[in-house]
């Protein structure tokens, strides 16, 4: 069977949950751009404006498993076949370990870590059945570097780094490449998705979001890029690379930074509390 790497070509078919905003849309804008035929799909029942004309719509909730039977069916029809899923539908959550209520880690789990489950079950007899395709699944540099009070955030990406390193070598046998992304903190519209109980750590989180250098935009050209090379980890920034091989290959370094961190959100909290 063919392991090609798919490229981002004139004619390939390409899926990108969570499609109308974020680096969801950066990815639909960026091969549009390069004339492959795009499906974004979302949470929005009608057409969003921010999604190119040339581009193909479906309402998606990566929570259910009947949009995504009615997404392949659909990819079927239209283009029999795929050539790129990108699973990147997520929302931001995160919060200390005693404030964090169990339904926000469902919700984070259901949609970051089941959704990316989802997506890769439904579209590998497919994928197989071609001998090719690659599936790209977004994580988070969080997934790599667990730092405090994100628990619920970086289990969910651990989770998917770890499923995509399963994927990566069981489906490689029949043609399928799979990449996991790996971002730090971009500009994006993620934390609007924070619902949790930690208001405080949700006000440090979307700071670091809203405020970041590198932009939906620049992400996911990095990310075409790695995919392209066929990269299997893809780290898109110069934190990621630092943390990721700090972590690797100096781990006092790593667990001083991780403990400082911890620190500083324990002085926060009991700043907080004797107001």
């Amino acid at each position: 069977m063919s392991s090609a790497v798919p490229q981002s070509r004139s004619g390939h078919r390409v899926l990108v949950t969570g499609g109308a905003s974020g680096l969801g849309l950066a990815l639909v804008k960026a091969y549009c751009a390069r004339g492959a035929r795009v499906l974004a799909v979302d949470l929005a029942d009608e057409r969003p404006t921010a999604v190119p004309d040339a581009v193909a719509y479906r309402r998606l909730d990566v929570r259910a498993q009947q949009d995504w039977d009615a997404a392949l069916a659909w990819v079927r029809e239209e283009w029999g076949g795929l050539d790129l899923l990108y699973n990147n539908a997520g929302v931001a959550t995160g919060g200390r370990i005693d404030v964090e209520s169990m339904a926000d880690w469902e919700r984070v789990i259901d949609v970051n870590l089941l959704g990316v489950v989802r997506g890769c079950q439904t579209f590998t007899p497919l994928l197989k059945q071609q001998g090719s395709g690659h599936i790209v699944n977004t994580a988070s540099l969080a997934g790599l570097i667990h730092g405090p009070g994100m628990s619920s955030y970086n289990a969910t990406k651990a989770g998917v780094v770890a499923l995509s390193e399963t994927l990566h070598f069981e489906l490689r046998p029949f043609g399928i490449r799979v990449s996991v992304v790996c971002p730090a903190f971009f500009r994006t519209n993620l934390h609007q998705s924070f619902q949790g109980k930690d208001e405080e750590f949700e006000q440090s989180g979307t700071r670091l979001i809203t405020t970041a250098k590198l932009s939906a935009d620049d992400i996911a050209a990095r990310v075409v890029k790695g995919v392209e090379a066929g990269k299997h980890i893809i780290l898109t920034d110069r934190l990621g690379r630092t943390s990721y091989w700090t972590k690797r290959l100096a781990r006092p370094v790593y667990d001083r930074a991780a403990s400082r961190g911890a620190h500083r959100i324990a002085a926060r909290a009991e700043k907080a509390a004797q107001r």
